[in-house]
């Protein structure tokens, strides 16, 4: 980048020294001119640029620099090419990240290009500016009455998990269609359906085990390995039904239940979209106090009920094998205060139970279609999502499980 352009009366006496001490004494000239070698010769430079060191001496035209000096036998013919321009700022919120310069033999800049990237540090902070003012702004839940009794022993939950809200899957190819209409509708129902048949409990958890949201930019792709995606729709309205749909299930559960907490699980598709979800829904329900939200930003999450534990994670980093020593060692406290223990996963989009030296362990299945992908590769599973009662005293006590075609009507 250019700096401040020499002052003309610097440049003149350069020029002058030169005229009078010639070529060959550099270092001599510099030092009675108390200027460090380097100085000198690059004061001259900007001389010779602007024609003072020509047999006539001449200013270069306004906006000119002199570029080359030919002696021939008429004389000297000089040639001028236009100054450089001034560099321009930076865009708001860029920093500069580098120059690539085209010079020839001479070193002189012919061009010159200005890299820039973006400020992170700013950016992450518009972004948390941004956030802070939509969870401000943010129009709070009015509470709903609680139901006269309910059962204190009781915690019923209600597990969804890989509902890929805004995945496209067409009935054809894939043996069932899917897109966002669809899965509104069918997790309503399902939800109709699940808390009339489930036995009246105090507690409720809402487990939503991740994977709510097929993708969450607007090029529907997965953020670790960049696999396309077969998406419904845009990602804004994506973001809209979700929302919508989400807090229509908590009020119904608010109808039922005493209490709810709510379970938003960090998965491999919406990694970002289950942390705005957890923070949305803290802040939208945060003068409901019946509804908790746990905000946990990490990937394993706990409930403890009485002599009952309840372990959630997705999948997507420990596999059902593998689950229960993390959950073990993560809550260990908790863990340690309580007789029985269960932990619960999805991500496969399968059921499977295990029972390990320390807790049962279940992978679930999904109320949703398969996509193109799955169905083409050969992973056919069911499709279902259950509610599953637990005692403060015996653990599991009962469950329902209810699939799509259970809950159409």
């Amino acid at each position: 980048m250019a700096g401040k352009p020499l002052d003309q009366e610097l440049a003149e006496e350069a020029a002058a020294a030169y005229r009078a001490d010639g070529f060959k004494v550099f270092q001599q000239t510099a030092d009675a001119l108390g200027l460090v070698l380097e100085t000198y010769k690059s004061r001259l430079k900007v001389a010779a640029a602007r024609g003072l060191l020509l047999d006539k001496p001449a200013p270069a035209m306004p906006g000119f620099r002199v570029s080359q000096v030919t002696d021939g036998p008429n004389g000297q013919t000089v040639q001028q090419r236009p100054e450089p321009a001034e560099p321009k700022p930076l865009p708001e919120g860029h920093l500069l990240k580098g120059v690539s310069r085209l010079q020839n033999g001479d070193g002189e800049i012919l061009l010159e290009w200005v890299k820039t990237d973006r400020d992170r540090e700013q950016q992450a902070a518009q972004m948390r500016a941004v956030v802070d003012a939509f969870k401000e702004e943010l129009p709070r839940a009015e509470p709903v009455l609680p139901i006269p009794s309910a059962n204190a022993d009781l915690l019923n939950q209600y597990t969804i998990t890989d509902l890929h809200m805004g995945m496209l899957a067409w009935g054809e190819e894939t043996g069932a269609d899917w897109d966002l209409k669809i899965a509104e509708k069918l997790l309503l129902d399902w939800f109709t359906a699940a808390i009339r048949m489930s036995p009246s409990a105090s507690v409720a958890v809402l487990a939503q085990l991740g994977d709510l949201l097929h993708h969450e930019t607007k090029v529907p792709i997965t953020q670790g390995h960049g696999h396309v995606l077969d998406a419904d729709s845009r990602l804004q309205k994506m973001i809209r039904v979700a929302i919508r749909t989400m807090r229509r299930v908590v009020h119904m559960l608010l109808e039922k239940h005493e209490r709810v907490h709510v379970i938003m699980a960090d998965a491999n598709h919406d990694e970002s979209g289950g942390a705005w979800l957890r923070e949305m829904f803290a802040q939208f329900f945060d003068e409901e106090p019946r509804v908790t939200v746990d905000t946990n930003p990490g990937s394993y999450y706990v409930v403890e009920h009485g002599a009952t534990s309840l372990f959630y994670h997705h999948g997507h980093k420990r596999k059902i094998k593998q689950v229960d020593t993390v959950f073990a060692g993560k809550y260990r406290e908790i863990y340690g205060r309580t007789k029985f223990a269960y932990g619960h996963i999805g991500h496969l989009h399968s059921d499977e139970l295990i029972s390990t030296n320390l807790m049962k362990v279940e992978r679930h299945e999904t109320l949703a279609a398969p996509d193109a992908y799955a169905a083409n590769g050969g992973w056919l599973s069911g499709r279902s999502a259950k509610v599953i009662t637990y005692s403060r005293q015996f653990g599991e006590v009962g469950r329902i499980t209810l699939t799509p075609e259970m809950v159409r009507q």
